[in-house]
C-alpha cells in the first residue's frame, strides 16, 4: 500500500525534523514539549510500520509482529500526546519570559 508508505516516510521525517529542534532549543520546558512531539511521530512511525507488515507478507508471524509494533507504536504515540499536553501550556509562558 503505497499510502502506508508515504505516511511510513513523513513520520519519520517529522520525528528527524522534531528532534533537530530538540537539540537546538534551549528552553527546559519546550525540550519536554518537543520530546512529546518526536515520541509521538515516532510512535505513529512503528504503528504504520507494524500495519504495513500485514499488508506485505501476510502470515501467523508477520501478524503477530505487527500487532506487537502497533500496541508499541500506539503507546509511544499516547505517552508523548500526554507529555505534550502537559508542557504545552507552560510553553507559552516560558517564551514570555
Amino acid at each position: 500500500m503505497q499510502v502506508l508508505v508515504v505516511l511510513i516516510i513523513f513520520s519519520l521525517a517529522f520525528y528527524f525534523y522534531y528532534k533537530t529542534k530538540y537539540f537546538r532549543s534551549r528552553r527546559p520546558i519546550e525540550k519536554q514539549c518537543l520530546s512529546g512531539k518526536s515520541s509521538m511521530a515516532l510512535g505513529l512511525f512503528v504503528a504504520f510500520f507494524g500495519i504495513n507488515t500485514f499488508f506485505v507478507h501476510p502470515s501467523t508471524i508477520s501478524t503477530i509482529i505487527g500487532i506487537v509494533l502497533i500496541l508499541v507504536g500506539g503507546g509511544s504515540t499516547w505517552a508523548g500526546y500526554r507529555a505534550y499536553k502537559h508542557f504545552a501550556p507552560m510553553v507559552a509562558q516560558e517564551a514570555q519570559q
